[in-house]
């Protein structure tokens, strides 16, 4: 049946956990997308309603806005459901056999044909059953988790997972991948030590601190955060509203970097450059003048922390003969030793508070711990939790306790009905960085690889004193991998590594379900074709706007695009065919779909979430699409982030042994007496543990340049890679002399010179690990010595392996394999050495003349198309 032409809501944020912000009006005509615009709260509610919040402060008024604040990737979003990258029917890597040779070496190097989703569907099932009778179900591992679009009864990201948890006796007796920490690898492995915070991120409790920083707050340190950036995909533009606020109300902004992001760029006061991956130093230095200048506050920390002697015998040099002054910093970091002493007199003599997007580049560095620790002892040097003196973040408004603007009245929950992935512990599982090494290190149930910690973000301190193995002593190895999440090569460690480990002979079946045919997609033996958000049903919550919590009944916009299904109706579609086995597959598809469809699935998700049904019924929902909730009430006299414990640390202590601030960890001293790189107090780490990427190592006379590599302006990770309307944009992609257009790389003038760099050459960004090309900017916007480029591009491999090449700018291909340190199995994803040439591309035509033959749409990039070589 058509579809009518009308207007629906759709939730177009990009977190992938079922609920995000960025709300939008979806306008269909004739059966397409042909606009996206915000929603105007004004038609149905007023700000009386809703109990508007606000902030008074010194004769200004910032207030929540009454339409969505939808970011243009929101607004661009219908040009990925029609891309040309769209899978556009199931597929098969044709030469692949499941009943003959598998030649897991051509992964990647292989053309797809057509099949059906009845044969595709036949050859999983088979594939599934016969693993899990050779070799147990711990042998399929599934990658699910958290990137992608925001769906819920409809969703992504573990649904398969649930399939199997009603397999057999025990739940969740198959592999997980445990989704990292991520954004917060140096928060959860490091600052977690110092104040024991378990809140979603790691970082402390942000009730109104907002308000009290707009109040109370002279500075903020934007250390290594781009608010008009990385929140667009998760909580639109509230974060640019409130840099636009603090410069209206005089709170300075001071940003801390190596490069001029795009918040620096309008709203900052003063721009620190400082070397990737050096901000250890830089704080070091920081704390030995208030400690030799008698800048803190002396009385906070006798009564509020833990082993401050510990931490000035090491500042001062009394540990190793090393004073960790301005000067000794200046040649670690790159901040002159003048700039430092004058920003640590400025800092310890003013109200100041530090804001993040999560963390972002400043904490996936390796020993990424230590500047965490180091930022939480700097401020707990000044006082933490008094007025002006909090850390917050500009994203994520509203979720397990992290409410910086004031929350709504309801928290609308869906995981009663949500299909992705569970934030739990899960059972069976090793963290994502050490997937590659988990597939080809050789490990054995005699010889196993270990690590610490479940690595899932909110877990407890204690947890990362946990010790866990692969293989298991009663587990075969992997030999299946099911990914709904294809994006391991481009936003994760060493995704040259992981190349290599999935073209290992040991991974007998790699399945792929996804909209797009885009990064790992292109190294699966059969690939799903999955519909996006526009082509289904679904029940969001709204929950990161920094307005009102809503909730959204999302009705089906458009047709299915080819034969696309959502990641839930696929994996029915597998389970109907698992009960053909019987057995322990026997009632599996009644198990899965509770016997509910996804209309029912909707309504008892509502049922359970909840919002109070006789002030808020289904049907009123399905009318008006949407509730909006008011702001809780009196949400003015909740405490300010830490503000109870900065006023009595006994009655409310930390999450810490000692309930205080431990600027020495005694969690840390008693399970691990023998690391010397995340000890009991933070140091400065020149290089252990498998890195040698500071400036001053060996490796640097090769590879000279620190790379920094932020979350993308115009995409989140890989998502959005594909829309016309950013790639035009200059600081989107740079048009190379062959029409291509490369990930841009952003040099300084001086360094440009050298090297013989012009604007919109194409360059080679090069290691030992192996090399992707770029498109050159020349800009003053990255200091020297630095090199930009953002995460997440699409692949375009020209050469695979050890060495490789890719042409789309996919840089964490090039990152280091080993985790944050020994005992921290976290991601390294930026900060780490590469070298930079000019690169001819008509030699590369020449030597890779397929792959520069490949289908190629000008205006959105590779085509399915360019992969398929077999429609029947």
């Amino acid at each position: 049946m058509k579809i009518k032409d009308r207007t629906v809501l759709k939730n177009l944020g990009s977190c992938g956990f079922g609920g995000a912000s960025n709300t939008g009006c979806v306008d269909v005509l004739d059966g397409k997308v042909v606009r996206i615009r915000p929603l105007h709260y004004d038609e149905h509610y007023t700000p009386e309603d809703l109990n508007e919040w606000r902030y008074e402060v010194r004769g200004h008024t910032f207030r929540p806005g009454m339409k969505t604040l939808l970011p243009p990737l929101s607004l661009a979003y219908k040009k990925r459901a029609y891309s040309p990258n769209r899978v556009p029917y199931p597929l098969k890597r044709v030469d692949w056999d499941p009943a003959g040779d598998r030649n897991p070496q051509t992964r990647g190097l292989s053309g797809y044909e057509r099949i059906s989703w009845d044969e595709a569907t036949d050859i999983i099932a088979a594939e599934i059953e016969r693993i899990g009778r050779e070799y147990g179900r711990r042998s399929i591992l599934i990658q699910g988790e958290g990137h992608g679009e925001t769906k819920v009864v409809s969703g992504a990201h573990g649904c398969s997972s649930l399939m199997l948890d009603y397999v057999g006796e025990e739940p969740g007796d198959y592999l997980i991948q445990a989704r990292q920490p991520d954004s917060w690898e140096g928060w959860y492995w490091g600052a977690k030590h110092v104040w024991g915070m378990e809140t979603h991120g790691q970082q402390n409790p942000q009730d109104n601190v907002i308000k009290d920083v707009s109040e109370n707050s002279d500075a903020v340190l934007f250390w290594g955060a781009d608010p008009e950036t990385t929140p667009w995909g998760w909580g639109g533009l509230q974060p640019s509203r409130l840099c636009y606020w603090f410069t209206e109300i005089g709170v300075k902004q001071i940003h801390i970097a190596p490069d001029v992001n795009y918040t620096n760029a309008v709203h900052a006061d003063k721009w620190i450059p400082i070397l990737p991956n050096t901000d250890a130093a830089f704080q070091l230095a920081v704390a030995y003048v208030w400690m030799t200048e008698g800048l803190y506050d002396k009385e906070y920390v006798a009564t509020h922390v833990e082993g401050f002697d510990w931490f000035e015998y090491y500042v001062l040099g009394h540990e190793d003969g090393i004073p960790k002054t301005p000067r000794w910093a200046s040649e670690k970091c790159g901040v002159p030793s003048y700039r430092i002493k004058a920003f640590a007199r400025y800092w310890g003599k003013h109200r100041v508070s530090i804001a993040h997007c999560n963390g972002g580049g400043y904490i996936r560095s390796c020993f990424s711990h230590e500047p965490a620790r180091l930022e939480v002892c700097l401020l707990g040097m000044q006082g933490l939790g008094k007025p002006g003196v909090h850390q917050f973040k500009f994203i994520e408004w509203v979720l397990q306790g992290v409410n910086p603007v004031p929350p709504s009245e309801i928290y609308p929950t869906l995981m009663g009905v949500y299909h992705g992935w569970r934030m739990g512990a899960p059972k069976h599982f090793i963290p994502k960085t050490m997937t590659p090494d988990a597939i080809v290190g050789g490990y054995t149930h005699e010889n196993p690889m270990t690590w610490f910690g479940h690595v899932v973000c909110f877990m407890k301190r204690e947890d990362q004193f946990l010790k866990f193995q692969y293989p298991e002593p009663d587990a075969h190895p992997i030999h299946m991998i099911w990914s709904d999440t294809p994006c391991w090569e481009t936003c994760w460690n060493g995704g040259n590594a992981y190349q290599d480990a999935v073209r290992d002979e040991s991974i007998e079946f790699y399945l792929v379900q996804h909209p797009w045919m885009e990064n790992d997609t292109l190294l699966a033996d059969i690939v799903l074709p999955v519909s996006t958000l526009f082509e289904l049903k679904d029940i969001q919550a709204d929950i990161f706007s920094g307005q009102w919590n809503k909730i959204i009944y999302e009705d089906q916009a458009i047709e299915p695009v080819g034969e696309s299904k959502g990641d839930y109706e696929a994996v029915c579609e597998i389970a109907k065919k698992l009960e053909l086995y019987g057995g322990e597959y026997e009632g599996l598809y009644e198990k899965l779909t509770c016997g509910r469809t996804i209309d029912e699935d909707i309504e008892y998700g509502y049922s359970i979430s909840e919002v109070p049904l006789d002030e808020y019924p289904f049907e009123k929902l399905k009318e008006q699409q949407y509730f909006a909730f008011p702001t809780k009430k009196d949400w003015e006299k909740d405490p300010v982030g830490l503000e109870l414990f900065a006023r009595d640390p006994v009655a409310h202590p930390l999450r810490t042994p000692s309930g205080k601030l431990e600027f020495y960890s005694i969690g840390l001293a008693e399970h691990f007496p023998d690391d010397k790189v995340r000890g009991p107090v933070p140091h400065w780490i020149e290089e252990a543990d498998g890195h040698e990427e500071r400036i001053s190592s060996a490796r640097a006379k090769d590879y000279p340049f620190l790379l920094v590599s932020n979350h993308p302006r115009w995409r989140v990770h890989a998502q959005h890679d594909d829309i016309p309307w950013l790639r035009e944009i200059p600081t989107c992609k740079v048009r190379g002399s062959d029409g291509y257009l490369y990930e841009p790389i952003w040099v300084n003038p001086a360094d440009a010179e050298r090297l013989g760099l012009a604007d919109g050459d194409v360059a080679k960004l090069f290691n030992e690990r192996g090399a992707v090309l770029g498109g050159v900017l020349v800009t003053e916007r990255i200091m020297q010595g630095v090199l930009y480029q953002d995460h997440g591009a699409r692949t375009d491999i020209l050469e695979y392996g050890a060495g490789g090449l890719d042409r789309g700018g996919a840089n964490n291909l090039i990152c280091p394999s080993a985790t944050t340190s020994k005992n921290a199995a976290g991601e390294v994803t930026n900060g780490f050495l590469v070298g930079i040439e000019k690169a001819d591309v008509s030699e590369l035509a020449k030597r890779y003349p397929e792959a520069f033959a490949r289908d190629y749409d000008a205006a959105a990039g590779l085509c399915a198309s360019a992969r398929i070589v077999k429609e029947a």
